[in-house]
């Protein structure tokens, strides 16, 4: 059930007996968390027990995990230009019921974002129409054709946390050259999408035996790999903030511990798809699982969960790409690319802890801390003085994804009738209960 918070005044509340786990502060005890009457955290930790709270309203969690809210990093809002996939209504919806309070969002609208202008009206309109937590990419290259780098230190100085091209690669040598030495000056982070349009260019699933019985065109792995090897080339000259924003193939994982044994500092992402699905799932052309990069073997599926476990990995995205029906209803050939996923991200997460590949506390800093402190958000924390944007789950409810009960515009998922097990009961933002089941 969604609440109604809209003028409502924060009373002070207390969220107690529950298993906290908050690895900003390396948390991991049973308490409580104390809110004050302007949304923020005034207290955290076995302390906070229903008998020393005062006059506040008290959520009994009986026993439920409680973290921060959720940043999820790699989202697609459909605002401006495609509010019939997704709109910000919508998106929010999604989000908080899967216990997400924070989301970075992709610059590859309509227009795209490239300019002041279309940043300050996509801030204003996040703002008054979302009830979560927008943070907004600028494009790296202008209309994101790879040619002439966009303006980063007036769009930074505006507001955005970092500059990516979204679902496009920075294809020329020398203006990547050029993004690195102007975003080192302007202190900007730089988010590249590791898929060269060439190689990949008309490719719609991984390069394999199966693109070769189900007749399509492949997507090599190295162009990922040749990618990420050029950049980080060019990084170790610069020393500029570098973001991988998707990880799909173990050869890309080789080339990030090679540079980062050489103390090389820079930061790299997953779609919690790749960590849970391999091509094999696409059986007969099934287009909800049609993504970018594509699925891979299940052995590059096994080495990312590995690279997450080791740190090698930093965080794990949804991926959330919003698709209309008409746009998957095709053929697999002609059909979009991308998978709705907010609102599942965190239990399918959870599949990794339940099936014993991840450290619970790895999977929460990897959604959590380690994305906050990427884009430099004020959040994936229970620190007291921080807005208290919190999620509650019970981490063994069992439940099936049904597309007909997704929040999503578009309810293109990856992994509709899959079991799982965790759901979120309540989120919090702000300190207002804005989502409970």
């Amino acid at each position: 059930m969604f609440k109604n918070f809209d003028g409502e005044s924060v009373m002070k509340s207390a969220i107690i007996n529950a298993r906290i786990i908050d690895t900003k502060n390396n948390i991991d005890e049973l308490g409580g968390v104390l809110i004050n009457e302007k949304g923020f955290i005034d207290a955290c930790g076995k302390k906070i027990t229903k008998d020393n709270v005062g006059d506040t309203k008290v959520y009994d969690c009986k026993n439920k995990l409680l973290i921060p809210g959720i940043v999820d990093a790699r989202v697609f809002a459909g605002e401006p230009g495609f509010e019939y996939k997704e709109n910000y209504r919508t998106l929010s919806q999604a989000a908080i019921s899967g216990g997400v309070t924070s989301v970075v969002t992709m610059p590859n609208t309509n227009p795209i974002i490239d300019n002041v202008s279309t940043f300050d009206f996509i801030k204003r309109r996040a703002r008054d129409k979302s009830l979560i937590k927008i943070y907004s990419l600028a494009s790296l290259t202008k209309n994101i054709e790879g040619n002439e780098i966009t303006e980063f230190g007036l769009l930074k100085l505006n507001g955005a946390v970092g500059f990516t091209d979204g679902i496009k690669c920075v294809q020329k040598n020398d203006v990547m050259d050029k993004i690195f030495n102007y975003g080192k000056n302007q202190d900007a982070l730089i988010i590249q999408f590791p898929q060269d349009n060439e190689l990949s260019k008309n490719g719609v699933i991984n390069q394999s035996l199966i693109s070769t019985k189900l007749g399509l065109k492949g997507i090599p792995e190295y162009a990922e790999s040749l990618v990420i090897e050029r950049d980080l080339r060019l990084l170790s000259q610069y020393h500029s903030k570098y973001h991988i924003s998707l990880l799909s193939s173990r050869k890309s994982l080789e080339i990030i511990k090679y540079w980062k044994n050489k103390n090389l500092n820079f930061t790299s992402g997953v779609s919690i798809n790749h960590l849970s699905l391999n091509e094999n799932d696409i059986g007969e052309f099934k287009t909800f699982l049609k993504l970018s990069p594509p699925l891979r073997e299940d052995q590059d599926r096994m080495e990312l969960i590995k690279g997450v476990r080791d740190g090698v990995i930093d965080i794990i995205v949804s991926d959330h790409k919003p698709e209309d029906e008409e746009s998957k209803r095709l053929t697999f050939d002609k059909c979009n690319a991308g998978a709705s996923g907010v609102e599942t991200f965190l239990s399918l997460a959870l599949e990794q802890y339940h099936n014993g590949n991840l450290d619970l506390k790895k999977i929460v800093k990897c959604i959590t801390e380690n994305p906050a402190k990427i884009f430099g958000i004020n959040a994936g924390s229970l620190d007291v003085g921080l807005p208290a944007d919190i999620t509650v789950l019970d981490l063994d409810k069992p439940w099936v994804v049904k597309r007909e009960n997704l929040k999503s515009k578009s309810k293109n998922t990856a992994i509709e009738n899959k079991k799982l097990q965790g759901k979120v009961e309540k989120t919090f933002l702000n300190g207002k209960l804005v989502f409970e089941i």
